[in-house]
């Protein structure tokens, strides 16, 4: 399991906070749906921790893959059905900083959150 810092600037944007990423804070940012997501999971907040796995754990939310963005030469789709037992249904895009994080794109991740 991984926890991931996220974290909401004053314009509004969404970043992951990956001290060990040498690229750009642009490729950090949470967009096409990632801001929504994030928006839900800190209750409007400005910060959330998640904690991501690809093994199933009690109480996690499951963003399920469905395809590589090959429109975009970058990142991957995910679909979100339901969050905190709540039905939600939203399709995700993360980027390739994904790739950096679990290695590839996972066909499974499960998310919850640090309280």
């Amino acid at each position: 399991m991984k926890n991931l810092k996220f974290y909401k600037e004053k314009d509004g944007r969404w970043y992951v906070d990956l001290p060990q990423w040498t690229g750009s804070k642009a490729d950090l940012e949470m967009v096409c749906g990632a801001d929504t997501l994030l928006d839900k999971l800190s209750n409007q907040g400005s910060e959330v921790v998640c904690k991501v796995s690809e093994i199933p754990i009690e109480n996690f939310d499951l963003l399920e893959y469905i395809r590589d963005a090959d429109e975009w030469q970058n990142g991957a789709f995910y679909r979100i059905k339901s969050i905190f037992g709540q039905d939600f249904n939203l399709q995700v895009w993360l980027c390739d900083v994904t790739k950096f994080v679990f290695g590839y794109f996972p066909r499974r991740i499960y998310l919850g959150i640090e309280v």
